[in-house]
């Protein structure tokens, strides 16, 4: 067991995950171990308790048949973000959240089956022809806040890549008491810290350690599902046609 954390934590230094800044917010001084020419430093043996506790959540979620909602806006980690929701056929946002996606769901419904039906207008429609919406950017921009949502039922869980960038779509998943697994850097902000159900203390500006945490949620995934009988495998829950 200690060699494995050994290795985990290895790992975790060589994506510069240890690294914070230069001011931490007060609340997250417990993840600190020290600092370093005026620089917080993470303490990695947290984040790697953390990591698990996040990963246990996950797992006992895919085992019940649930989902969880991906959520990201940093267009720098899109593609990681895309391929770990197609991997493990979850739902993911890689674009702005749209107010009321979660509390608002009657009619994000409503929404999410408009930008459905268009898209698959869009597919068959003859290319030299036109529709009204070309000529409308923001109704592009909505139907790719869309694109990725694979079920109309509400998530069992958010999994949060960025929380300073998405303070709406915690605070819509905590008014519904829906758990959060999310990175937290040392300049996240008190208010939102208390917020998040499963923080994870890390550089979330490091694209290695965001990589690695995707690759560790997808193996989680794959590993819980393999774990469903075989006869007894669900069918999609709400997925599109």
């Amino acid at each position: 067991m200690y060699n494995s954390s050994l290795l985990v934590i290895q790992k975790l230094l060589s994506t510069n995950a240890y690294l914070g800044h230069r001011i931490p917010t007060s609340d997250f001084q417990g993840y600190l171990y020290g600092f370093r020419n005026e620089m917080a430093i993470i303490n990695l043996e947290k984040t790697l308790i953390c990591l698990r506790r996040a990963c246990n959540l996950i797992e006992s979620i895919i085992r019940a048949k649930g989902h969880f909602l991906l959520v990201n806006t940093d267009p720098e980690y899109n593609k990681i973000v895309q391929q770990m929701a197609k991997r493990t056929n979850q739902s993911y946002i890689n674009h702005k959240w749209i107010g009321g996606f979660l509390t608002n769901r009657k009619h994000m419904k409503n929404v999410q089956k408009h930008f459905q039906n268009f898209s698959a207008h869009s597919k068959f429609k003859d290319a030299s022809t036109s529709s009204p919406f070309d000529f409308f950017p923001h109704f592009r921009k909505m139907q790719k806040c869309f694109e990725g949502i694979m079920t109309y039922d509400i998530p069992d869980c958010l999994v949060i890549i960025n929380a300073n960038k998405n303070s709406m779509a915690i605070l819509e998943a905590n008014q519904l008491q829906i758990p959060i697994v999310s990175l937290v850097d040392s300049n996240i902000s008190n208010r939102l810290q208390k917020l998040i159900t499963y923080p994870i203390p890390v550089n979330d500006d490091s694209i290695q350690f965001v990589y690695l945490f995707c690759n560790l949620i997808t193996k989680t995934v794959i590993l819980s599902q393999s774990a469903w009988p075989l006869s007894r495998k669900p069918l999609s829950r709400g997925r599109r046609p």
